[in-house]
Protein backbone atom coordinates (compact mmCIF):
# COMPACT_ATOMS: atom_id res chain seq x y z
CA UNK A 1 0.00 0.00 0.00
CA UNK A 2 1.50 3.22 -0.80
CA UNK A 3 0.45 6.97 1.28
CA UNK A 4 0.27 10.38 0.42
CA UNK A 5 0.16 12.92 2.90
CA UNK A 6 -2.76 14.36 3.60
CA UNK A 7 -3.43 17.27 5.97
CA UNK A 8 -6.82 19.26 5.58
CA UNK A 9 -6.89 22.78 6.21
CA UNK A 10 -9.38 24.17 9.02
CA UNK A 11 -12.38 24.65 6.53
CA UNK A 12 -10.64 26.01 3.35
CA UNK A 13 -11.01 22.66 1.11
CA UNK A 14 -14.47 22.74 2.49
CA UNK A 15 -15.65 25.42 1.58
CA UNK A 16 -18.32 26.69 4.01
CA UNK A 17 -18.72 23.78 5.23
CA UNK A 18 -16.40 24.46 7.90
CA UNK A 19 -15.84 22.52 10.88
CA UNK A 20 -18.09 24.54 13.51
CA UNK A 21 -21.06 23.49 10.50
CA UNK A 22 -20.19 19.95 9.77
CA UNK A 23 -20.19 19.28 13.49
CA UNK A 24 -23.85 21.26 14.67
CA UNK A 25 -25.03 19.65 11.29
CA UNK A 26 -23.36 16.07 12.52
CA UNK A 27 -25.50 16.96 16.37
CA UNK A 28 -28.34 17.69 14.83
CA UNK A 29 -28.69 14.61 12.53
CA UNK A 30 -27.93 12.96 15.59
CA UNK A 31 -30.35 14.12 18.04
CA UNK A 32 -33.33 13.67 15.77
CA UNK A 33 -32.44 10.07 14.24
CA UNK A 34 -31.60 9.17 17.29
CA UNK A 35 -34.45 10.72 19.49
CA UNK A 36 -37.53 9.42 16.89
CA UNK A 37 -36.20 5.78 17.43
CA UNK A 38 -35.61 6.30 21.49
CA UNK A 39 -39.60 6.50 21.86
CA UNK A 40 -40.74 3.72 20.73
CA UNK A 41 -41.18 1.89 23.93
CA UNK A 42 -43.26 4.49 24.76
CA UNK A 43 -46.12 2.64 22.01
CA UNK A 44 -46.00 -0.79 23.34
CA UNK A 45 -49.25 -0.57 25.72
CA UNK A 46 -51.61 1.58 23.24
CA UNK A 47 -50.72 -0.72 20.27
CA UNK A 48 -50.35 -3.46 22.02
CA UNK A 49 -53.73 -2.62 23.58
CA UNK A 50 -55.71 -1.33 20.57
CA UNK A 51 -54.70 -4.55 18.23
CA UNK A 52 -54.95 -7.44 20.83
CA UNK A 53 -51.29 -7.90 20.38
CA UNK A 54 -48.90 -9.40 22.81
CA UNK A 55 -45.62 -7.76 23.72
CA UNK A 56 -43.67 -10.62 22.44
CA UNK A 57 -45.00 -9.45 18.92
CA UNK A 58 -44.21 -5.93 19.61
CA UNK A 59 -41.13 -6.80 21.02
CA UNK A 60 -40.27 -9.15 17.45
CA UNK A 61 -41.17 -5.83 15.28
CA UNK A 62 -38.46 -3.69 17.44
CA UNK A 63 -36.00 -6.72 17.26
CA UNK A 64 -36.04 -7.12 13.58
CA UNK A 65 -36.10 -3.21 13.36
CA UNK A 66 -32.25 -3.77 15.54
CA UNK A 67 -31.36 -6.36 13.12
CA UNK A 68 -32.01 -4.13 10.29
CA UNK A 69 -30.09 -1.34 11.51
CA UNK A 70 -27.58 -3.26 12.32
CA UNK A 71 -26.97 -5.28 8.96
CA UNK A 72 -27.97 -2.21 7.06
CA UNK A 73 -25.38 0.46 9.44
CA UNK A 74 -21.81 -1.36 7.38
CA UNK A 75 -23.92 -1.14 3.44
CA UNK A 76 -24.53 2.59 4.47
CA UNK A 77 -21.27 3.28 6.07
CA UNK A 78 -18.95 1.78 3.26
CA UNK A 79 -21.45 3.80 0.27
CA UNK A 80 -20.76 7.18 2.72
CA UNK A 81 -17.25 6.35 2.66
CA UNK A 82 -17.31 5.47 -1.04
CA UNK A 83 -20.03 8.42 -2.35
CA UNK A 84 -19.95 11.45 0.94
CA UNK A 85 -22.91 10.48 3.75
CA UNK A 86 -25.47 13.40 1.83
CA UNK A 87 -27.18 11.22 0.03
CA UNK A 88 -27.36 7.74 2.40
CA UNK A 89 -28.82 10.29 5.04
CA UNK A 90 -31.61 11.97 2.81
CA UNK A 91 -32.57 8.72 0.91
CA UNK A 92 -32.53 7.36 4.60
CA UNK A 93 -34.71 9.79 6.17
CA UNK A 94 -37.09 9.35 3.96
CA UNK A 95 -37.45 5.24 4.21
CA UNK A 96 -37.03 6.31 8.03
CA UNK A 97 -40.63 8.35 7.70
CA UNK A 98 -42.24 6.29 5.83
CA UNK A 99 -41.65 3.38 8.02
CA UNK A 100 -42.62 5.42 11.07
CA UNK A 101 -45.99 6.19 9.22
CA UNK A 102 -46.70 2.54 8.26
CA UNK A 103 -46.59 2.03 11.77
CA UNK A 104 -49.65 4.14 12.63
CA UNK A 105 -51.50 2.68 9.43
CA UNK A 106 -51.17 -1.01 9.74
CA UNK A 107 -53.24 -3.06 11.77
CA UNK A 108 -51.83 -6.20 11.12
CA UNK A 109 -48.70 -7.96 12.81
CA UNK A 110 -46.80 -8.47 9.05
CA UNK A 111 -47.30 -4.87 8.79
CA UNK A 112 -45.90 -4.04 11.69
CA UNK A 113 -43.20 -5.87 11.43
CA UNK A 114 -42.49 -4.88 7.92
CA UNK A 115 -42.92 -1.38 8.65
CA UNK A 116 -42.15 -1.01 12.00
CA UNK A 117 -39.49 -3.78 11.50
CA UNK A 118 -37.62 -3.67 8.05
CA UNK A 119 -38.59 -0.48 6.86
CA UNK A 120 -38.08 1.83 9.49
CA UNK A 121 -34.60 -0.47 10.73
CA UNK A 122 -33.27 0.23 7.24
CA UNK A 123 -34.21 3.78 7.72
CA UNK A 124 -32.52 4.38 11.41
CA UNK A 125 -29.37 2.40 9.41
CA UNK A 126 -29.51 5.05 6.72
CA UNK A 127 -29.50 7.44 9.18
CA UNK A 128 -27.19 6.37 11.43
CA UNK A 129 -25.30 9.17 14.06
CA UNK A 130 -22.28 6.83 13.17
CA UNK A 131 -22.30 8.48 9.38
CA UNK A 132 -22.58 11.83 11.09
CA UNK A 133 -19.96 11.33 13.34
CA UNK A 134 -17.62 9.60 10.98
CA UNK A 135 -17.60 13.28 8.96
CA UNK A 136 -17.18 14.87 12.44
CA UNK A 137 -13.94 12.97 13.14
CA UNK A 138 -12.85 13.70 9.61
CA UNK A 139 -12.72 17.57 10.13
CA UNK A 140 -11.04 17.43 13.36
CA UNK A 141 -7.35 16.40 14.22
CA UNK A 142 -6.78 13.74 16.35
CA UNK A 143 -6.39 15.41 19.66
CA UNK A 144 -9.71 16.56 19.50
CA UNK A 145 -11.27 13.53 17.88
CA UNK A 146 -12.53 11.83 21.20
CA UNK A 147 -13.91 15.10 22.42
CA UNK A 148 -15.95 15.05 18.98
CA UNK A 149 -17.52 11.85 19.10
CA UNK A 150 -18.85 12.40 22.68
CA UNK A 151 -20.24 15.37 21.20
CA UNK A 152 -22.03 13.57 18.48
CA UNK A 153 -23.43 11.11 20.83
CA UNK A 154 -24.13 13.73 23.57
CA UNK A 155 -25.97 15.44 20.76
CA UNK A 156 -27.70 11.82 20.59
CA UNK A 157 -28.45 11.09 23.79
CA UNK A 158 -30.64 14.98 24.16
CA UNK A 159 -32.41 13.60 21.37
CA UNK A 160 -33.65 10.98 23.63
CA UNK A 161 -34.31 14.15 25.96
CA UNK A 162 -36.11 16.35 23.63
CA UNK A 163 -38.32 13.17 22.40
CA UNK A 164 -39.08 11.56 25.20
CA UNK A 165 -41.63 13.73 26.44
CA UNK A 166 -42.62 15.12 23.32
CA UNK A 167 -43.83 11.63 22.43
CA UNK A 168 -45.59 11.34 25.56
CA UNK A 169 -47.61 14.24 25.00
CA UNK A 170 -48.42 13.54 21.48
CA UNK A 171 -49.91 9.98 22.58
CA UNK A 172 -51.82 11.83 25.64
CA UNK A 173 -53.32 14.83 23.61
CA UNK A 174 -53.49 13.02 20.17
CA UNK A 175 -53.64 9.71 20.83
CA UNK A 176 -50.37 6.96 19.31
CA UNK A 177 -51.92 7.19 15.67
CA UNK A 178 -51.13 11.02 14.96
CA UNK A 179 -47.79 10.92 17.27
CA UNK A 180 -46.30 8.32 15.06
CA UNK A 181 -47.32 10.74 12.19
CA UNK A 182 -45.91 13.56 13.83
CA UNK A 183 -42.40 11.47 14.59
CA UNK A 184 -41.84 10.85 11.03
CA UNK A 185 -42.27 14.21 10.00
CA UNK A 186 -39.67 14.68 12.15
CA UNK A 187 -37.14 12.05 10.64
CA UNK A 188 -37.51 14.19 7.52
CA UNK A 189 -35.77 17.12 8.72
CA UNK A 190 -32.69 15.43 8.60
CA UNK A 191 -33.14 15.57 4.89
CA UNK A 192 -31.71 19.33 4.77
CA UNK A 193 -29.11 18.45 7.08
CA UNK A 194 -27.08 16.30 5.31
CA UNK A 195 -26.64 18.34 2.64
CA UNK A 196 -24.10 20.27 5.08
CA UNK A 197 -21.84 17.17 5.59
CA UNK A 198 -18.66 17.29 3.19
CA UNK A 199 -17.49 14.36 0.99
CA UNK A 200 -13.74 14.09 2.33
CA UNK A 201 -12.06 10.54 2.68
CA UNK A 202 -8.83 11.71 4.78
CA UNK A 203 -8.77 12.68 8.36
CA UNK A 204 -7.34 16.25 9.55
CA UNK A 205 -3.82 15.67 9.24
CA UNK A 206 -3.74 11.66 8.97
CA UNK A 207 -1.61 9.89 6.08
CA UNK A 208 -3.31 8.48 3.33
CA UNK A 209 -3.17 5.07 2.23
CA UNK A 210 -4.34 3.76 -1.17
CA UNK A 211 -6.33 1.16 0.45
CA UNK A 212 -9.27 -0.58 -0.49
CA UNK A 213 -12.33 -1.19 1.37
CA UNK A 214 -11.65 -5.32 1.39
CA UNK A 215 -8.04 -4.22 2.35
CA UNK A 216 -9.33 -2.46 5.38
CA UNK A 217 -12.07 -5.16 6.43
CA UNK A 218 -9.30 -7.97 6.38
CA UNK A 219 -7.24 -5.81 8.36
CA UNK A 220 -9.21 -4.98 10.96
CA UNK A 221 -10.94 -8.57 11.17
CA UNK A 222 -7.37 -10.31 11.41
CA UNK A 223 -7.11 -7.82 14.57
CA UNK A 224 -7.71 -9.23 18.02
CA UNK A 225 -8.71 -6.27 19.41
CA UNK A 226 -11.41 -5.32 16.68
CA UNK A 227 -12.69 -9.05 17.13
CA UNK A 228 -12.52 -8.13 21.09
CA UNK A 229 -14.80 -5.04 20.71
CA UNK A 230 -16.61 -6.02 18.54
CA UNK A 231 -18.00 -9.29 20.65
CA UNK A 232 -17.94 -6.89 23.50
CA UNK A 233 -20.60 -4.32 21.76
CA UNK A 234 -23.40 -6.86 21.71
CA UNK A 235 -23.23 -6.63 25.24
CA UNK A 236 -23.73 -2.90 24.90
CA UNK A 237 -27.01 -3.55 22.60
CA UNK A 238 -28.57 -5.96 24.81
CA UNK A 239 -28.22 -3.15 27.51
CA UNK A 240 -29.69 -0.56 25.57
CA UNK A 241 -32.26 -2.01 23.44
CA UNK A 242 -33.92 -4.38 25.88
CA UNK A 243 -34.37 -1.18 28.61
CA UNK A 244 -35.57 1.31 25.53
CA UNK A 245 -38.30 -1.13 24.76
CA UNK A 246 -39.64 -2.66 27.70
CA UNK A 247 -38.37 -0.25 30.50
CA UNK A 248 -42.13 1.83 30.49
CA UNK A 249 -44.05 -1.19 30.40
CA UNK A 250 -41.58 -2.48 33.19
CA UNK A 251 -42.17 0.52 35.38
CA UNK A 252 -46.23 0.08 34.67
CA UNK A 253 -45.85 -3.43 36.01
CA UNK A 254 -44.51 -2.16 39.26
CA UNK A 255 -48.30 -0.09 39.80
CA UNK A 256 -46.17 3.38 38.52
CA UNK A 257 -47.50 5.90 36.59
CA UNK A 258 -46.86 5.60 33.16
CA UNK A 259 -45.18 9.25 33.43
CA UNK A 260 -42.87 7.96 35.30
CA UNK A 261 -41.37 5.17 32.43
CA UNK A 262 -41.42 8.28 30.03
CA UNK A 263 -39.92 10.62 32.29
CA UNK A 264 -37.26 7.84 33.27
CA UNK A 265 -36.45 7.70 29.27
CA UNK A 266 -35.75 11.15 29.58
CA UNK A 267 -33.50 11.03 31.96
CA UNK A 268 -31.51 8.50 30.91
CA UNK A 269 -30.82 10.46 27.69
CA UNK A 270 -30.02 13.85 30.30
CA UNK A 271 -27.36 12.19 32.37
CA UNK A 272 -26.54 10.45 28.77
CA UNK A 273 -25.51 13.68 27.91
CA UNK A 274 -23.06 14.03 30.82
CA UNK A 275 -21.77 10.69 30.44
CA UNK A 276 -20.94 11.37 26.02
CA UNK A 277 -19.24 14.02 27.52
CA UNK A 278 -17.48 12.32 30.28
CA UNK A 279 -16.32 9.44 28.37
CA UNK A 280 -14.84 11.22 25.41
CA UNK A 281 -12.81 13.17 27.52
CA UNK A 282 -11.80 10.43 29.22
CA UNK A 283 -10.87 8.73 25.97
CA UNK A 284 -8.68 11.83 25.03
CA UNK A 285 -6.19 11.63 27.82
CA UNK A 286 -6.59 8.07 29.25
CA UNK A 287 -6.94 4.43 28.04
CA UNK A 288 -10.45 3.83 26.05
CA UNK A 289 -10.52 0.36 26.61
CA UNK A 290 -10.28 0.55 30.09
CA UNK A 291 -13.07 3.23 30.47
CA UNK A 292 -15.29 0.56 28.81
CA UNK A 293 -14.41 -2.00 31.47
CA UNK A 294 -15.48 0.46 34.03
CA UNK A 295 -18.90 0.84 31.93
CA UNK A 296 -19.60 -2.30 31.73
CA UNK A 297 -18.89 -3.24 35.55
CA UNK A 298 -20.94 -0.13 36.37
CA UNK A 299 -23.71 -1.13 34.54
CA UNK A 300 -23.98 -4.74 35.91
CA UNK A 301 -24.19 -3.07 39.18
CA UNK A 302 -26.35 -1.50 38.61
CA UNK A 303 -28.82 -3.66 37.55
CA UNK A 304 -28.27 -5.32 40.51
CA UNK A 305 -29.24 -2.13 42.61
CA UNK A 306 -33.01 -1.77 40.54
CA UNK A 307 -33.76 -5.61 41.01
CA UNK A 308 -32.80 -5.56 44.92
CA UNK A 309 -34.51 -2.23 45.89
CA UNK A 310 -37.85 -1.26 46.84
CA UNK A 311 -39.94 -0.29 43.43
CA UNK A 312 -40.60 3.18 43.84
CA UNK A 313 -40.50 6.30 41.50
CA UNK A 314 -37.04 7.42 43.27
CA UNK A 315 -35.33 3.95 42.91
CA UNK A 316 -36.72 4.41 38.91
CA UNK A 317 -34.97 7.71 38.64
CA UNK A 318 -32.18 6.80 40.20
CA UNK A 319 -31.43 3.81 38.48
CA UNK A 320 -32.42 5.93 35.18
CA UNK A 321 -29.78 8.62 35.81
CA UNK A 322 -27.16 6.55 36.78
CA UNK A 323 -27.43 3.81 33.54
CA UNK A 324 -27.66 7.47 31.63
CA UNK A 325 -24.31 8.04 32.83
CA UNK A 326 -23.15 4.91 31.55
CA UNK A 327 -25.66 4.22 28.32
CA UNK A 328 -23.93 5.43 25.30
CA UNK A 329 -20.70 6.66 26.94
CA UNK A 330 -19.73 3.34 25.03
CA UNK A 331 -19.69 4.92 22.07
CA UNK A 332 -17.14 7.91 21.85
CA UNK A 333 -14.57 5.36 23.36
CA UNK A 334 -15.78 2.22 20.87
CA UNK A 335 -15.50 4.31 17.80
CA UNK A 336 -12.06 6.45 19.26
CA UNK A 337 -10.70 2.99 19.59
CA UNK A 338 -11.70 2.47 15.65
CA UNK A 339 -10.38 5.32 14.87
CA UNK A 340 -7.18 5.83 16.81
CA UNK A 341 -5.89 2.08 15.48
CA UNK A 342 -7.38 1.76 12.06
CA UNK A 343 -7.56 5.71 11.11
CA UNK A 344 -10.72 7.48 9.89
CA UNK A 345 -10.65 6.80 6.04
CA UNK A 346 -13.39 3.46 6.56
CA UNK A 347 -14.52 4.48 9.74
CA UNK A 348 -18.11 4.51 9.26
CA UNK A 349 -17.55 1.10 7.74
CA UNK A 350 -15.56 -0.51 10.21
CA UNK A 351 -17.78 1.18 12.66
CA UNK A 352 -20.88 -0.65 11.04
CA UNK A 353 -19.18 -3.80 11.05
CA UNK A 354 -18.39 -3.33 15.01
CA UNK A 355 -22.42 -1.97 15.23
CA UNK A 356 -24.18 -4.70 13.56
CA UNK A 357 -22.81 -6.69 16.86
CA UNK A 358 -24.67 -4.22 19.19
CA UNK A 359 -27.76 -4.81 17.01
CA UNK A 360 -27.38 -8.71 17.17
CA UNK A 361 -27.30 -8.04 21.06
CA UNK A 362 -30.19 -5.42 20.62
CA UNK A 363 -32.25 -8.00 19.18
CA UNK A 364 -31.32 -10.53 21.64
CA UNK A 365 -32.63 -8.02 24.25
CA UNK A 366 -35.73 -6.78 22.82
CA UNK A 367 -37.16 -10.27 21.80
CA UNK A 368 -35.84 -11.92 24.76
CA UNK A 369 -37.90 -9.22 26.92
CA UNK A 370 -40.87 -9.89 25.45
CA UNK A 371 -40.85 -13.90 25.15
CA UNK A 372 -39.88 -14.30 28.26
CA UNK A 373 -42.47 -11.79 29.90
CA UNK A 374 -44.93 -14.05 27.96
CA UNK A 375 -43.65 -17.33 28.88
CA UNK A 376 -43.46 -16.43 32.44
CA UNK A 377 -45.04 -12.96 33.43
CA UNK A 378 -41.68 -11.19 34.52
CA UNK A 379 -38.39 -9.04 33.05
CA UNK A 380 -36.26 -10.57 35.59
CA UNK A 381 -34.74 -12.99 33.33
CA UNK A 382 -33.52 -10.98 31.12
CA UNK A 383 -32.38 -8.36 33.90
CA UNK A 384 -30.14 -11.16 35.43
CA UNK A 385 -28.95 -11.86 31.92
CA UNK A 386 -27.51 -8.28 31.55
CA UNK A 387 -25.80 -8.52 34.36
CA UNK A 388 -23.96 -11.51 33.50
CA UNK A 389 -23.36 -10.11 30.32
CA UNK A 390 -21.79 -6.78 31.52
CA UNK A 391 -19.31 -8.43 33.42
CA UNK A 392 -18.34 -10.70 30.89
CA UNK A 393 -17.83 -7.80 28.30
CA UNK A 394 -15.43 -5.77 31.25
CA UNK A 395 -13.53 -8.65 31.14
CA UNK A 396 -13.52 -8.58 27.26
CA UNK A 397 -12.08 -5.00 26.69
CA UNK A 398 -9.40 -5.33 29.13
CA UNK A 399 -7.91 -7.87 26.61
CA UNK A 400 -7.91 -5.30 23.67
CA UNK A 401 -4.83 -3.90 21.89
CA UNK A 402 -5.62 -0.49 21.26
CA UNK A 403 -2.26 0.71 20.24
CA UNK A 404 -2.06 2.52 16.47
CA UNK A 405 -1.44 0.30 13.59
CA UNK A 406 2.32 0.62 12.55
CA UNK A 407 0.99 2.32 9.16
CA UNK A 408 -0.37 5.44 10.68
CA UNK A 409 2.76 6.25 12.49
CA UNK A 410 3.80 9.11 10.31
CA UNK A 411 0.88 11.12 10.74
CA UNK A 412 1.77 11.63 14.39
CA UNK A 413 5.54 11.77 13.83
Amino acid sequence: MSSTASNPSTGAGYGWRTPLVVILAGCLIAMIGFGVRSVFGLFLEPMTVTHGWDRSTFGLAMAIQNLLWGIGVPIAGAIADRYGPARVLAVGALVYAAGVWGMASTSSVLGLHMFGGVLTGLGVAFTAFSLAMAAMAKVVGPERRSFALGLGTAAGSFGQVVFSPIGQSFIHQFGWEPALGYLALSALLIIPLAFMLPNIQAGKGEVVYNQSLMQALREATGHRGFVLLTVGFFVCGFHVAFITVHFPAYVSDMGLDPTVGATALALVGFFNIVGSFGAGMFGQRWSKKVGLAWIYFLRSIVIVGLLLAPKTDTTIYLFAASMGLLWLSTVPLTTGIVAQVFGVRYMATLFGVVFLSHQLGSFAGVWLGGYLYDTVGSYDGVWWAGVALGLLAAIIHIAIDEKPLARLTPATA
